[in-house]
C-alpha cells in the first residue's frame, strides 16, 4: 500500500494537462465507487475516512462522479469555510484516484450538512475526450440533462442518510468561477 501511495502523491503533482488558465482538480474518489477518501497533504497520502474506528463506506449508491478537490484553494475558516480546500464532483469519465485534470465550472450545488454550509462545485472535464455530457452552463444542464440536476440533489441529500443534508439550491457557472476565485490561495 505504501508504493501505491508513493506512487500517487507523486503522480498528483504531475503538470495538468496543458490547459492553460483552467483550474485543476484531485480525484480522492473515482466516479462509481463507495469508499469515502480525503488526501492527507501532511502524510503525502490517501487516506480512508474512519467513523468509530471502522472505515467509511457510503451506504448508499456509488458516487455519481468523480469527487475531489480544487487545487489551490483553501476555505478558511475565518471568512466563512470550512476549513478544507473546495469540494468538486467531476461529470465525466472515472478516472483512478490521483488523477490530477483541468475541468470546466459549470454549477454549485448549495448544500447544508448539520446546518452548515457544504457546497459542491460541479463540473465537466476540459479535456473533451474524458466528458460524457456536453455542457458548459448550469443552464445547459438545465435544458438538456434536467435528470442529471436531480440525481445529484437525491444523492447528496440522501447519502449520508435521512436528515443531515438539505438542498438549497443550484448557482450557476458564474458564481462557480466567483466562488473558486474567493478560495483560491494567493
Amino acid at each position: 500500500m505504501k508504493v501505491l501511495a508513493g506512487f500517487l502523491c507523486c503522480f498528483l503533482f504531475l503538470p495538468a494537462t496543458g490547459q492553460d488558465n483552467l483550474p485543476s482538480m484531485v480525484v480522492e474518489i473515482p466516479a462509481g465507487t463507495n469508499l469515502k477518501y480525503e488526501f492527507d497533504k501532511d502524510a503525502g497520502e490517501f487516506m480512508l475516512e474512519n467513523i468509530d474506528g471502522k472505515p467509511r463506506s457510503v451506504d448508499f449508491l456509488p458516487y455519481p462522479g468523480n469527487y475531489g478537490y480544487i487545487e489551490d484553494t483553501y476555505m478558511d475558516v475565518a471568512r466563512g469555510g470550512d476549513g478544507d480546500a473546495m469540494d468538486i464532483l467531476l461529470i465525466g469519465a472515472t478516472l483512478q484516484q490521483g488523477t490530477r485534470t483541468p475541468f470546466i465550472p459549470i454549477a454549485i450545488l448549495k448544500l447544508k450538512d448539520n446546518g452548515e454550509i457544504d457546497d459542491k462545485i460541479v463540473a465537466v472535464p476540459a479535456d473533451p475526450s474524458l466528458q460524457v455530457v456536453h455542457c458548459q452552463s448550469l443552464e445547459c444542464l438545465q435544458n438538456d440533462y434536467p435528470a442529471i440536476l436531480e440525481i445529484l440533489k437525491v444523492w447528496f441529500t440522501n447519502y449520508k442518510g435521512p436528515g443531515f443534508i438539505t438542498f438549497e439550491g443550484w448557482e450557476s457557472e458564474t458564481e462557480a468561477h466567483e466562488a473558486i476565485e474567493k478560495w483560491k490561495i494567493k
